[in-house]
């Protein structure tokens, strides 16, 4: 590996790799973009021009024999993310992966252990972990303000109806995607409510198909109980047309509310008076995540979003959909 840069392939070049990935991998500090793949070899040309990437492969494991290559950012559809990132480890390379991690906990498992064998590092884009305003939510629980947190209330809507045949139609198959919005952009605020209260030590659920008659779930709702203590509710849904992300918790003495977690102002009512404060998030929003597993590989430290953690929610999601009767997938 290049004692100065960590040397990126990206497998994968749809939506978000476009957005925000590429752009991430190609700009960070020690990071620089080598190559992409994408099965459309027309659109690996095209994707690997604009981004600067040296070269492109039509096939996956072409870039993974590519010696040039330390690490790989898997931006696939989730049914193919254990076979990647296996076969990525087993090439030597690191491998930092979109969320989901995977489809079940077995295939979670399955991938710390190929890259633990293999002596690689492993991490999960689950990028909230980054936010500013996330990090100050625990501080401020940790200070007393709201006195002993009693429920979080988090909320991620919107409408999601893709036409046949629109690049993003994959998410309302089952085999493909895992799930509706709980495992899409679900996972994401089960991994923000981890981050701030710990373990899981309950969960009840329910899924439904209110709008859309789909294979997967257009709206579902979770309730949790940690370990600590504190109880939450996450919903989540692809049906209604007014869109929301937010976060709100409520202690014995005042509360947190986040009315949009990606523009990161919270309200806070408690011991000191009402006030408001502002903790925006990187203008990319997957850099910090970028910069950490970068730095990691060059320290030889853990990324602080791990395989593990990955792993968790996975667990998480797997009993939500348990409790709400629906079939394994595998």
């Amino acid at each position: 590996m290049s004692v100065l840069k960590l040397r990126w392939g990206l497998i994968g070049c749809g939506d978000i790799a476009r957005r925000r990935v590429a752009s991430a991998l190609r700009d960070a500090a020690c990071s620089v973009l080598i190559a992409v793949s994408r099965a459309r070899s027309e659109l690996a040309v095209s994707f690997a021009k604009d981004f600067g990437a040296k070269r492109w492969y039509a096939q996956w494991r072409d870039l993974l024999n590519d010696d040039e290559i330390d690490a790989v950012y898997i931006a696939t559809p989730v049914h193919l993310h254990a076979e990647q990132a296996i076969a990525a480890a087993e090439a030597g390379k690191h491998v930092l992966c979109e969320k989901p991690m995977a489809m079940d906990p077995q295939e979670c498992d399955r991938m710390i252990d190929a890259a633990r064998s293999q002596g690689v590092k492993l991490s999960v884009a689950y990028y909230r972990h980054f936010y500013p305003v996330v990090e100050r939510i625990k501080e401020i629980i940790k200070s007393g303000e709201i006195g002993v947190p009693v429920l979080a209330q988090i909320e991620a809507f919107e409408w999601f109806d893709p036409a046949a045949g629109d690049s993003r139609s994959w998410f309302l198959k089952k085999q493909l995607a895992g799930g509706g919005p709980m495992f899409d952009f679900g996972c994401h605020r089960i991994e923000v409510l981890v981050n701030i209260f710990g373990p899981i030590s309950e969960v009840k659920a329910m899924i439904a198909n209110t709008v859309f008659d789909r294979e997967v779930e257009d709206t579902a709702a979770a309730l949790f109980r940690f370990a600590g203590g504190v109880c939450a509710v996450l919903s989540v849904t692809h049906a209604v047309a007014e869109a929301k992300d937010a976060l709100n918790i409520f202690g014995s003495l005042g509360s947190i509310q986040v009315s949009n977690l990606n523009q990161g102002e919270l309200r806070v009512i408690g011991k000191l008076g009402e006030r408001y404060e502002a903790h925006s998030p990187s203008a990319n929003l997957h850099a910090p995540l970028i910069d950490d597993f970068v730095t990691a590989v060059l320290r030889n430290r853990e990324p602080r979003v791990s395989g593990q953690i990955g792993r968790t929610v996975a667990g998480i999601e797997e009993e939500i959909y348990r409790q709400a009767a629906v079939p394994n997938l595998n």
